[in-house]
């Protein structure tokens, strides 16, 4: 969905968001929420992700970031896929495997169908990746 973490009435998150559920909390046999990661430690953080494009205005493709820790580990997310557009602000929320803390860069990748012109350009004008409570960029 678009919540972030989880939407005003929606599902109650265990751990730092449990208190945002307070009637919830009071019922017997609640179903409670935790985003984890595939692989150990099973560790995951939040992050709001827009892209704004620039070049020519339609093409079908797709759009991925990819994170590098300081460890050398990264991890791959589709941001968009389909149709792209200049116009469009793309947004997504993802559970990123990569502490923020231990990201040393973030790769913007983006690939074009078969059938796209060979001419045609596409690049990010903007890429904002919000996370955690503060909000840091």
């Amino acid at each position: 969905g678009d919540c972030f973490p989880c939407a005003r009435e929606g599902c109650p998150m265990m751990g730092y968001y449990a208190d945002r559920f307070p009637e919830k909390l009071k019922r017997v046999n609640q179903k409670y929420f935790l985003n984890t990661a595939a692989d150990p430690p099973f560790a995951s953080w939040r992050q709001k992700v827009y892209i704004k494009l620039s070049g020519v205005k339609k093409m079908r493709g797709y759009i991925n970031l990819v994170f590098h820790d300081t460890e050398g580990n990264t991890k791959e997310y589709e941001i968009a896929s389909g149709v792209l557009s200049q116009d469009q602000v793309y947004t997504k929320y993802l559970d990123v495997e990569i502490n923020p803390k231990n990201t040393k860069t973030i790769e913007f990748l983006w690939n074009k169908t078969v059938f796209t012109l060979l001419w045609a350009r596409l690049g990010a004008e903007t890429v904002n990746i919000i996370h955690g409570k503060d909000g840091k960029r």
